[in-house]
């Protein structure tokens, strides 16, 4: 996955970035007050969808009530105060949330209950910077799928090996890591009887 810069005369603010999002299809996210387009490898997708399949079926096998899509934006903001536009590439909201103004764009400025973001060339956006700015949104379930091992050797060792990162907040409010590869069944506080490994999803 790739990113795009579309310029703009000022930095923008995240309302602003909502009413200025290019009509075309596409993933935008709002980056230092910069639109920037982001381009997706046919891997990175099918990964993706299949996490979002996998968060449908059980949903609807438990009956939860659950929303998920790879199309909502949420606001989260930088440790320096900075708004930015993320858009998780799976993200998982109680419907509650959701249809509370279901006249609004979506874009969310509660927390997501999940996200998910599969890992691409700009991996240090997944592993700290996102990172950071859904722990002060307070996501309670955070997920980095790094399936092509892209991240640096601190999280995947040596020699680096792909994996699955499930992060959880705490009553703290920090984010507690597990690491799940192979056959290792995912533990999901969102989803607590989900049957997926590591490899199963690494693989899709």
């Amino acid at each position: 996955m790739s990113a795009n810069i579309v310029k703009t005369e000022q930095k923008l603010t995240f309302e602003q970035f909502i009413e200025q999002l290019p009509d075309e299809d596409g993933h935008y996210e709002l980056v230092d007050g910069e639109i920037v387009k982001i381009l997706a490898t046919r891997n990175h997708e099918d990964i993706a969808d299949f996490i979002a399949d996998s968060f449908k079926a059980e949903t609807t096998r438990q009956q939860l009530n659950y929303r998920v899509s790879g199309r909502i934006m949420i606001c989260t903001t930088t440790s320096a105060g900075k708004e930015q536009g993320r858009q998780p590439d799976v993200s998982v909201v109680d419907k509650t949330v959701w249809s509370a103004n279901r006249a609004a764009y979506s874009a969310l400025l509660e927390p997501l209950q999940l996200a998910v973001e599969v890992v691409s060339t700009n991996w240090e956006d997944d592993y700290i910077d996102k990172l950071d700015e859904y722990r002060r949104l307070g996501i309670s379930e955070y997920w980095i799928v790094d399936y092509f091992a892209l991240g640096s050797r601190t999280y995947l060792g040596n020699p680096k090996m792909p994996a699955v990162f499930v992060y959880l907040l705490d009553d703290s409010g920090a984010y507690q890591m597990t690491t799940y590869r192979g056959n290792e069944r995912i533990v999901s506080r969102t989803f607590p009887e989900l049957a997926l490994t590591a490899e199963q999803v690494l693989k899709a």
